[in-house]
């Protein structure tokens, strides 16, 4: 199942940087932006990520994209560029 929805093109999906208090970003990519926010900050602990244990998140920068691929690949862009130094201009 979840090989199906990695190939899945029918979308649209977003790229999207989530920002907490301290200043930190998470990038991630999506096909549902509300639902994966709602996930992010909720109180249940049943994954525990990086996210739940760091927030509250806000989203900072939505990115719609066409394709699952498209978003994937603007994320991995992102998170190779190493600071968030572009992200606050």
């Amino acid at each position: 199942m979840l090989s199906g929805r990695l190939t899945d093109t029918s979308g649209p999906f977003w790229t999207y940087l989530l920002e907490n208090p301290a200043g930190r970003f998470y990038v991630g990519h999506t096909d549902d932006i509300e639902r994966c926010l709602s996930e992010h900050n909720s109180d249940e602990k049943v994954d525990p990520k990086h996210t739940h244990k760091n927030g509250p998140w806000r989203l900072v920068r939505p990115e719609k994209h066409p394709t699952r691929s498209d978003a994937m690949g603007r994320a991995r862009f992102i998170k190779s560029r190493k600071s968030a130094a572009w992200i606050r201009v």
